[in-house]
């Protein structure tokens, strides 16, 4: 059997470009989720990463990809799996009445309902006697922030479903919901260029990438990992990384 096995979504840039590259370095072959694929990526590590082209925001495409049995036959032969719901959106940013409700269906899609219909499946599907979910969180779950209003709720969801499942005390079975900090990412590249009567706080994170205190998507992963890994993963449902010592 193959010791460890992981899924993750958002492979393709950000924290999920470096969640990947610090999964494969490791040894740990990655099933990748997202709508494009990561070319260096795929040339490095070869075989031990596999990628699904996959709209998650597209309920149906999702749903017909996990009827498929990818996921079942990725896992079948593990003993120990991952699963990490790294991918969402940002968008819409804005008040209420300036967030086009097509976008907040999207949102709601891709950064609630993908992540928790992975979490099913992979529950479900047989072969892991361990199991470990981690759900891409983010500060903004627990602090509203004005023009987030989409986004907070969104994340807040994902703490309370780890909350939830925690609490089923499945055998083998472990969650939490993580918020990594403030990453160097292309959404905070999306902040900086949003406008502020769409988020009033922009320039305070304008200000937080111009004095260098932003995270490195690198460094980040690799405390991510190692804290997924870590025998302590899972005891509390919700954390954030940056209360680790990691």
């Amino acid at each position: 059997m193959n010791a460890m096995r992981a899924v993750l979504t958002g492979h393709n840039r950000g924290l999920g470009e470096a969640v990947a590259a610090e999964l494969l370095d490791r040894g740990i072959a990655v099933l990748a989720l997202a709508r494009r694929s990561n070319p260096a990526l795929a040339a490095r590590h070869g075989e031990r990463l596999r990628e699904v082209a996959l709209d998650l925001a597209d309920a149906a495409a999702l749903a017909a990809w996990l009827g498929s049995g990818m996921l079942q036959g990725w896992l079948a032969d593990a003993d120990e799996a991952l699963l990490i719901n790294n991918a969402g959106t940002l968008q819409p940013m804005g008040p209420l009445a300036l967030q086009d409700p097509a976008a907040v269906a999207r949102a709601v899609a891709s950064n609630v309902g993908a992540p928790l219909a992975l979490a099913a499946a992979f529950a479900a599907a047989e072969g892991p006697q361990a199991r470990r979910v981690l759900h891409v969180s983010s500060g903004a779950a627990r602090k509203p922030y004005p023009g987030w209003s989409v986004y907070c709720a969104t994340k807040a969801a994902l703490d309370h479903h780890a909350r939830a499942v925690q609490l089923d005390a499945v055998p083998g079975l472990r969650i939490c919901a993580l918020a990594p900090g403030v990453i160097d990412t292309g959404m905070q590249a999306e902040i900086r260029a949003s406008t502020s009567e769409r988020f009033p706080l922009r320039d305070r994170f304008a200000e937080m990438q111009a004095s260098g205190g932003l995270v490195a998507p690198a460094e980040c992963a690799m405390h991510l990992v190692d804290f997924l890994l870590d025998e302590d993963f899972g005891r509390e449902a919700v954390a954030d990384l940056r209360d680790l010592g990691r």
